[in-house]
């Protein structure tokens, strides 16, 4: 229940003083990304430019129950964890609307940066510098008791000048406890580790035991499409590449990876999660592979490609969440623009 003033208080929502914005000084722009449960803008709060994600709260009573606990416990995680891997957290709020403000990068997302630099590939210091980069923050959130369970291209976003990626979208991401029973809402199955679904069905909502070691696997498909530059699993839908990994067992070739980066996406995409490394361990075969290839370069990836004459792809805007996008059943009405910051940016309460 709100505080009679049409907002939540911090000890309702869960949250800290610090973290509730006020939706007065908030300013929504342009849409840049829509996903299956929000639709993310670009916007402004005290005069800082920021990526706004509104949530949607669904429709029937059991919808917004568990909506509303999926946004909290997504608040909770990003209030919680700091890195410079991470998206940067700015603050929620869940009246009017149940919103998530966070930095806006404009690098884009992995995933069109990619698609804009086919059919080349990144140097390998580049796409290993960029692997270092999504390491460190499951790192981090594994550290935290987290697992995120959507770790795929489009939930990572680039820094304008495309040398540093950050992991985004804790919408699926679950603390991890030896007892609970995780449901598999799951990402993108073509990214999912088979775990994550049954063994005997692909059912939305069957109930399967599993660990953090699900986003190992996640991150060996990723590493394996930053070497590549393409889809993992090509000429497969993604429920025909989940079938394909979980009842025969089918990865994508690693055959002509020089033999340390092969060991490394092979056991990260190992059947058993047991036999998969965690983060910390990653981090280190990463460091050592780059050394051998790059003894006297630094880690941190340069914008070096695979052909001297590339042609860099341009800068999109970045978002915070997207998604395979779906119809949203709340769209902020479209309102003069005359008169408000940045001279597109209209007042969030305006808005609604």
């Amino acid at each position: 229940m709100g505080s009679g003033n049409g907002f939540y208080s911090a000890e309702e929502f869960n949250l800290e003083e610090k973290w509730l914005i006020d939706p007065k000084l908030l300013f929504v722009g342009p849409k840049i990304g829509e996903g299956a449960h929000a639709k993310v803008y670009e916007g402004k709060y005290n005069n800082q430019t920021v990526a706004v994600k509104v949530v949607y709260r669904g429709e029937t009573p059991e919808e917004i129950d568990k909506r509303e606990k999926r946004f909290a416990r997504e608040v909770a995680m990003l209030s919680r964890v700091q890195h410079k891997n991470l998206v940067k957290f700015i603050g929620a709020c869940k009246e009017p609307y149940m919103v998530i403000v966070t930095e806006l990068l404009l690098g884009g997302t992995l995933r069109k940066y990619l698609l804009n630099l086919r059919p080349r590939c990144l140097d390998m210091r580049v796409a290993v510098g960029f692997a270092l980069d999504i390491a460190r923050a499951m790192e981090c959130l594994h550290s935290h008791g987290i697992i995120h369970r959507d770790l795929k291209p489009e939930n990572l976003i680039l820094t304008a000048d495309h040398r540093t990626v950050k992991l985004a979208d804790f919408g699926l991401a679950r603390e991890e406890t030896l007892t609970e029973m995780m449901t598999a809402e799951t990402g993108t199955y073509r990214w999912m580790a088979p775990e994550l679904y049954s063994t005997v069905t692909l059912r939305r909502g069957d109930k399967k035991h599993y660990n953090n070691k699900v986003d190992a696997y996640s991150f060996a498909i990723v590493l394996w499409e930053l070497i590549h530059n393409k889809l993992p699993f090509e000429g497969m839908s993604n429920l025909q590449a989940a079938y394909a990994a979980a009842f025969k067992n089918v990865r994508p070739s690693a055959d002509n990876l020089p033999e340390d980066l092969a060991l490394i996406v092979t056991s990260c995409w190992k059947e058993d999660p047991n036999d998969r490394p965690n983060f910390t361990q990653i981090i280190h075969m990463l460091l050592h592979y780059l050394s051998t290839i790059s003894p006297q370069q630094p880690v941190i990836p340069a914008r070096i490609f695979s052909s001297e004459n590339a042609v860099f792809p341009p800068e999109s805007p970045g978002t915070s969440s997207l998604m395979a996008a779906r119809d949203g059943s709340e769209e902020i009405p479209k309102t003069s623009m005359e008169g408000k910051p940045g001279g597109f940016f209209s007042c969030f309460n305006q808005c609604y």
